[in-house]
């Protein structure tokens, strides 16, 4: 499949999928990923390259690593795909993710993307670490077999404390954010109801959950200093999983998305049924996202594009 002569829309990856030495073959061949790279080490006070290079993948998961470092990734595979010619019609990011379609749809700079999940990944850690340390730190995990209405009906029958709902991935998974000893508590309570799998996310909190209020106020400044355009193609929100309509709503979004459920499934459904792109890209590290699409069982094909091998072998070579 050719998909420089495709309508595509790009779905950026968020935490979770970041890997020791992942963008590198973007910075090997491309001057525009180069440039982000210098940009990004420049914002973060950290020579990128280096850290993509040696930190380990528990360092990596730290959520103030990993948030800079995975949107840098997906810039950069954005950046070499329009190197090949190939550009986004629409943008969506999961979670973290969310900040680069910010910039891919022209909503932030590349520069002030790069400050906020700066920011924002200390604001996230800083209540993380608040929350519990070790044995004791909170997290997340996937709940794989349930459906999310199931997941929900569970959850109100049981009445844990701290324990959400938080990402609503598709008809077959869900993501539950909590306290270590909620997490554990419900892990054995799913599977006797039916799930397959629970499976800890490589996470440093309980992200989209209201355990993440510090890290509201704490980012809250530095989002409202952010300039915000109108979007200058279709972009769609994890909060409403609908159509972003303009840099305001962007911008509240933004701040109110650290503590909100991730609404991919009706993200995924907005965007199939807008019927403005006849190709979905995973654009950043991971397959994780083109998972979760087949799951919606669409005619649309939506492939790996976070390196440069799987750009290439679906038809972007040069």
């Amino acid at each position: 499949m050719d998909v420089k002569d495709k309508k595509a829309a790009f779905l950026f990856p968020g935490q979770g999928a970041q890997y020791r030495g992942m963008g590198l073959d973007f910075y090997e061949k491309s001057e525009k990923a180069r440039e982000l790279f210098s940009l990004c080490s420049e914002v973060v006070g950290l020579d990128m390259k280096t850290a993509l290079e040696t930190t380990d993948d528990e360092a990596l998961k730290r959520t103030d690593v990993s948030q800079p470092a995975i949107t840098l990734v997906n810039l950069a595979a954005a950046a070499f795909l329009g190197e090949r010619g190939v550009h986004p019609a629409a943008a969506a990011g999961f979670s973290l993710g969310e900040y680069a379609a910010l910039a891919a749809a022209g909503v932030v700079t590349a520069a002030e993307c790069f400050r906020l999940v700066t920011e924002r990944g200390k604001a996230m850690q800083q209540a993380a670490d608040d929350l519990g340390h070790g044995a004791n730190a909170p997290g997340m995990a996937a709940v794989i077999g349930l459906s999310p209405e199931k997941i929900a009906e569970l959850l109100a029958e049981w009445q844990i404390e701290e324990l959400f709902a938080a990402n609503i991935n598709s008809k077959k998974q869900t993501v539950v954010s909590g306290a270590a000893s909620a997490l554990a508590q419900v892990e054995p309570l799913f599977k006797a109801a039916g799930a397959r799998r629970c499976i800890r996310l490589a996470v440093a909190g309980p992200f989209h959950s209201p355990l993440m209020a510090g890290a509201v106020e704490q980012f809250k400044p530095f989002l409202e200093s952010a300039a915000f355009s109108d979007p200058c193609i279709a972009l769609y929100s994890n909060v409403t999983g609908a159509l972003i309509t303009s840099g305001a709503e962007a911008k509240s979004l933004a701040l109110w998305q650290m503590v909100s459920p991730v609404q991919w499934v009706a993200e995924e459904r907005a965007l199939i049924e807008s019927g403005g792109f006849d190709i979905a890209l995973e654009t950043g590290p991971g397959a994780v996202l083109a998972g979760l699409w087949r799951d919606m069982e669409s005619s649309i094909p939506c492939l790996a594009a976070g390196t440069i091998q799987a750009i290439d072998a679906q038809g972007a070579a040069v």
